[in-house]
């Protein structure tokens, strides 16, 4: 490659982080202006695009309900403590989990679909007869988070084998006491959102909807690479950053796409029910 053809290689490529760059910043400061004000106006927002966000399937923060009902609380922060275990423990440790955790995370994503189907049946009159028991914000917090968990890893490996030029297929944590941290950190996390102390509860809320940022960026930041033939072409973290920031963009596109359809369709930022 002569020096002028890859002068020509780094103008394409600056030019398309700017326009990334620019993108998400316009992007963010249209969504920044019409959502509701206030901190919690905006993770209010960000909740909307894919929560139901019924109140009495929510807990509350004061007297407002959360951004996002019990179970998509649960999801998002299961998920984001999740990602954050991995990142730090796992490095680039790429392989599924052993035989015995992928069964336990199986258990936890029956829970979560048997207890969101015994809630749905529970809203309607006519199918209430087929609920076995009485739906709780508590059941719905914890089944949740275990999915959450469970989300985090799946999608970490497949991350790994998707991005890493060297991919280790070893598992996440070759002894019990890693996986002991990760789902009794969800434990936790459970515990302090039923603590009902306001110090801790405003934190959780923000942190919730950084976990579906989190979980939507990174699931673009893939597409991208992979619709651009970059798979198992990185060799560290840093290289991924402006890729990161497409998935960013990409997510932000969905939550304001899907934000808008909804305000047009119910005209407002509440709950589809209020029940």
């Amino acid at each position: 490659m002569s020096s002028q053809d890859f002068r020509n290689g780094r103008k394409i490529i600056k030019s398309k982080k700017v326009l990334i760059g620019s993108f998400l910043v316009i992007i963010l400061l249209v969504w920044l202006h019409f959502t509701p004000p206030g901190l919690l106006g905006k993770t209010d927002a960000v909740g909307y695009a894919v929560c139901h966000r019924i109140t009495s399937h929510s807990f509350y923060f004061g007297d407002r309900p959360f951004s996002f009902c019990a179970r998509c609380t649960g999801q998002y922060l299961g998920f984001l403590w999740g990602i954050i275990v991995y990142f730090t423990q796992a490095k680039k440790r790429s392989g599924f989990p052993p035989r015995s955790i992928l069964a336990f995370m199986g258990v936890l994503s029956l829970f979560y679909l048997f207890d969101g189907v015994n809630s749905v049946l529970h809203l309607y009159p006519g199918l209430q007869r087929w609920s076995l028991y009485e739906p709780d914000n508590i059941l719905r917090l914890f089944s949740g988070l275990g999915i959450g968990i469970v989300i985090s890893g799946i999608l970490y490996p497949l991350i790994g084998q998707s991005i890493w030029r060297d991919v280790s297929l070893k598992p996440a944590f070759e002894r019990l006491k890693g996986w002991g941290i990760l789902f009794g950190g969800g434990v936790l996390i459970g515990l302090l959102v039923l603590s009902g102390n306001p110090l801790i509860l405003y934190p959780l809320i923000l942190l919730t909807a950084a976990g579906l940022m989190l979980l939507l960026s990174l699931l673009y930041a893939l597409i991208w690479i992979i619709f651009a033939k970059k798979d198992n072409s990185f060799t560290s973290w840093r290289e991924l950053g402006w890729w990161g920031l497409a998935g960013i963009a990409s997510a932000l596109v969905q939550i304001a796409a899907i934000d808008f359809v909804r305000y047009q369709l119910t005209g407002t930022w509440s709950g589809f029910l209020i029940y």
